[in-house]
Parts: structure tokens; C-alpha cells; sequence
């Protein structure tokens, strides 16, 4: 199974750093946020990745060539040179699906997620069910205090945030994704992933669970700064770009 690494977004919130770098090429204990993951998948047998990129987007395939130092095989797609923009998650999933196939993982470059396992088996048991997602939801995090979804019974997500333990739970956007979620997305349309995921929940075609691993969504200068000091490395300047291969 293949995955997307969603890398096209401004980043507004991390300026200044994001003035002059990518936000999924910010570091986390001295390597960038989304290495991280790709270091991941290549652990779990993930082959290739689509990485989606606008903001300085030149950077992206400039630091990560080929993948060929992971055992990956990359593919990026470049939302900025083709459209002038990103085209927000459902919309760089839509133009991305010719590299991805039926399903596929999709995870955010800018979150930090070292204890997450894509675990083929996982995979493999929802490409065999009739669900259009299945998401991974954390606790509420102090910027996002009324979340997203609740957990249903069977493991079902529940679109009124309604739940078995009574409360909501924040999307850490971690996820299994089927094709047909986004294949009526128009390519180069911009689309956003909320409003398909509410309505599969009110089909009962989308699967949730907890995560219970160490989970960051990097959103500022002062939550990176404290990610870094958190694990022992202080903060570095973020890596010079290098010419592609």
C-alpha cells in the first residue's frame, strides 16, 4: 500500500520560520519534521510516497530527492507550479489518486508521530472492508479543545461528536483513505477533507480509533522550540536545501 505525505500548506502560524522553509522541512531532534515519517514507512514496508507541495515547494524534492537514502520510492505533487496554490487536503489527495491507487495512508508532514506503526496488517483488513477512512484521533489539544469526531460503537466515527465515552476527539491526521472518498474532486479542484469525512460518518463508513502514542501537531515557533527541548536537542536551524538529484 502507498501513502501521501500532505507538505503543501503556508504555514502561517510558524512565521517567521516558515518565511524561508517549508514546514515539513523544520526540525525535530536534528532531522525534518517529515523524514520522520518517511523513515516510518520505509520501516513498515511502505515502497512509494506522494508528497504534495506549493509553499516554497522547489525546497521539498531539493532536500528529499528520489527517496532512494530511505528505500522509497517519492513522487511529488506540485500543486504551485501546476495551479498556483495548494489545493487544501481533499483537493491534493483528488490530483495525487493516479499515484496512489484503491487506498492508501495519509499522514500531514507537519505533525509528530515517532510511536505510529503503519501496520500492513491494519491496511490490509480496511482495503478488505467497505469503509471510505479510517482515521486514528487523539485528545483534545489545548488549541483545539472541542475536537473533531466521536467514537462510536464498532468503532465507527460519529459526525455530531456524539460517542461511547461521551465526548469528541481530535483527527491527528493519521489515516487510512479509499480512492472513493475523493474521486468526484475534480483534479486541480480545491477541496477540503472535513466535509467528506462528516458525511461518510453519517453514512457509517468511517472507521475511528485512539491513538495513544506521543502525538504533536508542530503549529508555532514556541511549540517546535519546546518539541526540541523535549527531546534533548535544542533548537536548529533548519537544513540548507540540496540541489536535486
Amino acid at each position: 500500500m502507498k501513502a501521501i505525505v500532505l507538505a503543501a500548506g503556508r504555514g502561517e502560524r510558524m512565521r517567521p520560520l516558515t518565511d524561508h522553509t517549508p514546514k515539513p522541512l523544520l526540525p525535530v531532534a536534528g532531522k525534518p519534521l517529515i523524514v520522520w515519517h518517511l523513515e516510518a514507512l520505509a520501516r513498515d514496508g511502505v515502497e512509494e510516497v506522494v508528497i504534495n507541495t506549493a509553499w516554497l515547494e522547489e525546497q521539498i524534492p531539493a532536500t528529499l530527492g528520489d527517496g532512494s537514502r530511505w528505500g522509497l520510492k517519492l513522487h511529488y505533487s506540485m500543486e504551485g507550479r501546476d495551479h498556483g496554490g495548494a489545493l487544501e487536503t481533499a483537493g491534493g489527495i483528488a490530483k495525487a489518486l493516479p499515484w496512489l491507487g484503491d487506498c492508501f495512508w495519509v499522514i500531514s508532514g507537519d505533525i509528530y508521530a515517532p510511536d505510529f506503526r503503519f501496520d500492513a496488517q491494519v491496511a490490509q483488513h480496511f482495503a478488505a472492508s467497505e469503509r471510505l477512512a479510517h482515521l486514528w484521533l487523539v485528545p483534545n489539544p489545548p488549541f483545539h479543545p472541542r475536537g473533531d469526531f466521536g467514537i462510536g460503537a464498532g468503532g465507527l466515527g460519529m459526525a455530531d461528536g456524539s460517542g461511547l465515552d461521551g465526548k469528541r476527539w481530535t483527527y491527528s491526521n493519521l489515516a487510512l483513505l479509499r480512492a472513493e472518498l475523493c474521486a468526484g474532486i475534480e483534479p486541480g479542484a480545491r477541496a477540503q477533507l472535513g466535509p467528506l469525512l462528516y458525511e461518510g460518518m453519517r453514512q457509517r463508513r468511517i472507521g475511528v480509533e485512539a491513538y495513544p502514542g506521543r502525538w504533536e501537531n508542530v503549529g508555532t515557533p514556541a511549540q517546535l522550540e519546546a518539541l526540541n527541548a523535549a527531546a534533548g536537542e535544542g533548537s536548529r536551524p533548519p537544513p540548507e536545501p540540496k540541489e536535486a538529484p
